[in-house]
Parts: C-alpha cells; sequence; structure tokens
C-alpha cells in the first residue's frame, strides 16, 4: 500500500470512530430523563451511578420553600436534559440518604459528580444562582 493509501485508510478509522462516538452520545441523551426522577433510598444509588451528572432536590411536603424549588428543578431539568439528571428525594420518606449527607435544612440541592458530593446548595435561591454552581461542574 502507498503512503497516500495509509494515510486516507488513518483519516477513514478516524472519522468513522467520531461518528460511532457521536451516535453513541447521542442514544446515551434520548434515555436521560427530561424531568426530575423520583429518588428514594432504595434507588438513590443505581440513579447516581447511571449518570455523571446528578443535582438532586432534598425536600419535604410541608416545605414551603421546597416548592418555591420544584418548578426550578423541572424547568432545568428540561433545558439541561442530556447533560445532567435532576432527581427529588423526600426526606421524611427517606431518611437514611438525607442522613447520609448530613441534610439539616432543607431545600438543599447536592450535586453529584460522577458518584461523589461535588457541591451542594442550601436554601430556596434564585434559578441563576443554581445555574452557576452548577456550570462549574458540567
Amino acid at each position: 500500500m502507498s503512503e497516500d493509501d495509509e494515510e486516507l485508510r488513518a483519516i477513514r478509522e478516524r472519522k468513522a470512530r467520531r461518528m460511532r462516538q457521536e451516535l453513541e452520545r447521542e442514544r446515551e441523551m434520548e434515555n436521560w430523563p427530561s424531568e426530575p426522577v423520583e429518588l428514594t433510598d432504595a434507588n438513590f444509588r443505581d440513579v447516581v451511578s447511571r449518570y455523571p451528572l446528578v443535582v438532586v432536590d432534598m425536600w419535604a411536603v410541608w416545605c414551603s420553600p421546597c416548592r418555591m424549588i420544584a418548578p426550578i428543578m423541572e424547568r432545568l431539568a428540561v433545558k439541561y436534559a442530556g447533560k445532567v439528571v435532576f432527581g427529588k428525594l423526600n426526606v421524611d420518606e427517606n431518611p437514611s440518604t438525607a442522613n447520609a449527607f448530613k441534610v439539616m435544612s432543607i431545600p438543599t440541592l447536592l450535586i453529584i459528580k460522577e458518584r461523589e458530593l461535588a457541591d451542594r446548595i442550601i436554601g430556596a435561591v434564585p434559578q441563576q444562582h443554581i445555574e452557576s454552581v452548577l456550570n462549574r461542574y458540567i
């Protein structure tokens, strides 16, 4: 084979590899939820293991500030679909996970990257603040 043939073959292989990777990324994005996922003590580890970046809204039914955060989480889940998974965990019904992360006040947003707690946001804060913190990890 000539040098030109070798070079063309290498170029084709690189292009095919890139196309396969892009297709795989698109397939993965199709399976990502575009709305907040209900998390429990039972499914928490599975969800956090499945996705590289997860934002968990620690909330309770009786918490008024939590109700202020809920629509923000819904909007962000749509906006960041394919990049971030958003979840909601009721701390009253799932105390083990809340205790494991030492959640003392709600709402608390846990930012989990690669199965590790990367950051937390405590309190009802504006969407822009959540996004500014979140963008550090994307």
